[in-house]
């Protein structure tokens, strides 16, 4: 069964563009790319707690000017009362707990994020460790491609980064498909100069994970 973030985000059609991208790439290839979307790669709770309290905090100041009152018994009372409703809206608003994280917090959830996943989804037991995961944690608009052992041994990491940058800027453009399906048939042109289709290979891994 297909898992809500596929569904949400990705018509039938697009589904099968991507598969059929990964099927056209691979078809050069012994190596196996798999393409994996989440929602979001944290819940980023903390930055909702932070969020409540500074918007409490700034919310009670103004009040507090508006009505000429600066005693502590009216602001600490205020803000103790606004913080709670404000927690609410800020955990079920995921782009304002995102804006209230700083840059390297989402970058470093991003990446633990896609490693677990490379290891959950079993890309690390390829036969020739060649295995590529690219993942797209949807709202951060970043995107991790990383490679097996056996790929990194021949083909730097850093080769990568100008693909994940090409499908992130399609994510921000709404052309997250056009984008991705682009940056699989460059994979597989690369995996294709490294580790050629074998006569007896067989397709190890899904054509789209599920988040």
């Amino acid at each position: 069964m297909i898992n809500e973030t596929i569904l949400k985000y990705l018509t039938g059609e697009e589904q099968k563009l991507i598969r059929e991208a990964v099927q056209k790439a691979e078809s050069l290839t012994s190596g196996e790319i798999a393409p994996m979307l989440v929602a979001a790669s944290d819940d980023y709770r903390e930055a909702a707690t932070h969020a409540a309290i500074i918007a409490a905090v700034l919310l009670s100041l103004t009040v507090a000017v508006i009505i000429d009152d600066t005693s502590i018994w009216h602001f600490i009372p205020f803000t103790l009362f606004l913080f709670l409703p404000l927690l609410w809206l800020f955990r079920r608003l995921p782009a304002l707990k995102l804006a209230f994280t700083p840059a390297a917090r989402v970058r470093a959830v991003v990446q633990r994020r896609a490693v677990s996943a490379f290891y959950e989804n079993g890309l690390h037991r390829t036969r020739e460790e060649n295995g590529i995961l690219i993942f797209i944690s949807l709202l951060e608009h970043r995107v991790w491609i990383l490679g097996d052992r056996g790929v990194n041994a021949v083909i730097p990491p850093e080769r990568w980064s100008f693909l994940a940058a090409l499908i992130a800027s399609g994510i921000r453009k709404g052309r997250m498909v056009e984008s991705l399906v682009a940056a699989i048939a460059e994979v597989g042109g690369v995996l294709a100069e490294h580790f050629p289709r074998r006569e007896d290979d067989t397709n190890e891994l899904p054509d789209l994970l599920e988040g």
